[in-house]
């Protein structure tokens, strides 16, 4: 059971307001994990701006985005997360069984992807830390050194909702992820 109500647009605080109803345009409700978010203008504004950042000058494709959220989300253990990227990954192409094998590390379908996904889940797991193999392999793989230094803020954004799921105990307002 989430710690704190879910805001709505009425009766979120007013500086949340204007970034609480352009995430409701764009996800066509207000999410719990953004209305639990709106509490704290801060938080819920930082995540906004960063999510605008990404779209209007990130270098990945929607489906590598979601593919990237998935694995923080896995090696996280953010429930919310997994199935909110689940979704998002299905809308940008990707079946769902492809979104279990990524959320598994079992990313045949694309060997480009794998290493990028290899990569993060690596990052992830060992707090940024990678070895200099995983990143040779990434570049060796297709991915550039700009490709490599923006998924720093894909890990970051969804660490921080991970994070903040996690706090809050977020309830899960949309269909669960498949099982592993």
């Amino acid at each position: 059971m989430a710690r704190i109500p879910v805001h709505t647009v009425d009766s979120a605080p007013e500086p949340s307001r204007d970034a609480l109803k352009g995430l409701e345009a764009k996800f066509g409700k207000v999410l719990n994990i953004h209305g639990e978010m709106a509490h704290s203008p801060v938080v819920l504004n930082a995540y906004a701006a960063i999510q605008q950042v990404i779209a209007e000058q990130g270098t990945f494709d929607a489906a590598t985005q979601q593919a990237i959220a998935l694995v923080v989300a896995t090696v996280d253990r953010c429930e919310y997360c997994q199935a909110a990227h689940t979704g998002g990954a299905k809308r940008a192409g990707l079946t769902e069984e492809q979104t279990v094998a990524i959320r598994r590390g079992e990313v045949e379908f694309d060997p480009k992807l794998a290493a990028l996904m290899t990569l993060v889940r690596v990052s992830v797991s060992d707090v940024g830390y990678v070895p200099d193999e995983v990143w040779q392999a990434a570049l060796d793989a297709g991915w550039s050194d700009v490709e490599l230094t923006e998924v720093s803020v894909h890990i970051a954004l969804n660490l921080f909702t991970n994070h903040f799921n996690h706090l809050v105990d977020t309830d899960l307002d949309l269909p669960a992820a498949p099982a592993l």
